[in-house]
């Protein structure tokens, strides 16, 4: 196991969340990891740091000033492989994101040289507040982990709505950090997301519903495993965090086709998850359209067709991974169409499964190899990205 022997601190704040430590803490001990409890003074309102300190076969700690808690923080952040906070309440946050380091748990944080996760706990009026996103976002930006309830996605719509993971979720991701992690070191990335918007008039535009989610899941976890990525994003309110990623925003077919054949030529893996319009108007006229009597109609031309371009230009030693939603013949046409683009596998999902394709915070794909086929059931979009990952390492 990948926990087998790491030491773990489990930092433990105020909230009716902490009862499920006792079960988090039972995870990461089978698993073999060593678990060192902290917590904060109004968590032990919550659980009894004795029925911790049995878990974990280790002394609790919950004061800063208390025996030799206060040299021990120092040792602790030296100790550990890991460092999770969970469940971290706004209270919490607020003093790891400013270093205000009046108890065990934010002293020993801000002595830890490693990687650090934390499973937010609040409810939604807190988790919405503006400061908590603020302090989120500022506790992110050091390069600490958010542990989210699904997919995660902070700054739309606040999914889990404050919710602590459950224990199975916070063991898995930290699982998947340590195993995974370096899988992908050195690797260079491109990833195109979010619709393409192709303009009538200065006002209009032909576009459609993609909001880019699946595609930032995708970069987000190739960057946690090590790569360096290149996100071409079209038009879109969600954005990536991970500080390996790069971000070019583009609207129209044709920008993200020329981001992505500059830097095809230099990645070793491609992902095209992007929703890029076949058709754009081939006039765009330079005033708003006013409208007149009777009907209106406007001309399209094809735009430029990203994935056989680089299909055609994809050496051996690069892996071209692309998507397909469909509506009807999915599995056939699927096929046809990783033959076509010269894909190593293309990812099949269908608007005829239930929160599958745009604008869902879950997915259901199936890869397409040729004539194999895997299929996985309905997952988040996060986990959908994990198990795309993974096919691409296989290869």
């Amino acid at each position: 196991m990948s926990l087998k022997g790491k030491n773990i601190i489990l930092g433990i704040s105020g909230s009716i969340a902490a009862y499920k430590t006792a079960f988090l803490t039972r995870l990461l001990i089978k698993a073999g990891a060593k678990v060192q409890v902290l917590m904060t003074p109004a968590a032990t309102h919550f659980i009894g740091p004795l029925t911790l300190s049995t878990l974990s076969n280790r002394q609790v700690h919950t004061d800063v000033s208390s025996g030799d808690s206060w040299n021990n923080h120092v040792e602790f952040g030296l100790w550990a492989d890991a460092m999770l906070i969970a469940p971290a309440t706004a209270t919490t946050l607020a003093k790891l994101a400013n270093g205000l380091a009046d108890n065990i748990l934010v002293a020993t944080y801000l002595s830890a040289k490693c990687p650090v996760f934390f499973a937010p706990a609040m409810d939604l009026d807190m988790w919405k507040h503006p400061s908590a996103i603020h302090n989120v976002k500022k506790l992110q930006s050091y390069g600490n982990h958010l542990i989210p309830v699904g997919s995660g996605e902070l700054a739309s719509g606040l999914v889990g709505a404050g919710r602590m993971a459950e224990p199975e979720e916070i063991f898995a991701f930290l699982e998947h950090f340590f195993q995974k992690e370096k899988d992908l070191n050195g690797k260079k990335a491109i990833v195109t997301a979010g619709p393409t918007y192709e303009a009538i008039d200065p006002v209009r535009f032909l576009g459609n519903r993609s909001t880019g989610k699946m595609g930032i899941a995708i970069a987000e976890e190739l960057a946690t495993r090590g790569a360096n990525v290149s996100l071409i994003l079209g038009p879109s309110h969600e954005k990536a965090e991970h500080p390996n990623i790069e971000t070019i925003n583009v609207s129209t077919a044709e920008e993200m086709y020329q981001a992505s054949i500059q830097r095809f030529d230099d990645c070793d893996i491609a992902v095209l998850a992007a929703a890029v319009a076949d058709y754009r108007p081939a006039q765009v006229a330079s005033q708003k359209i006013k409208k007149k009597d009777g009907d209106m109609s406007i001309q399209l031309e094809r735009t430029t067709d990203i994935a056989a371009s680089l299909g055609k230009t994809k050496r051996k030693d690069q892996i071209l991974i692309g998507f397909a939603l469909e509506t009807n013949n999915e599995l056939e046409h699927a096929r046809k169409k990783r033959e076509k683009k010269n894909f190593d596998f293309i990812v099949l999902n269908s608007l005829n499964d239930k929160g599958a394709g745009f604008a869902h915070n879950t997915n259901k794909i199936s890869l397409v190899y040729g004539n194999k086929t895997r299929d996985f059931e309905l997952k988040t979009k996060r986990q959908v990205a994990i198990d795309i990952v993974n096919a691409i390492v296989e290869l």
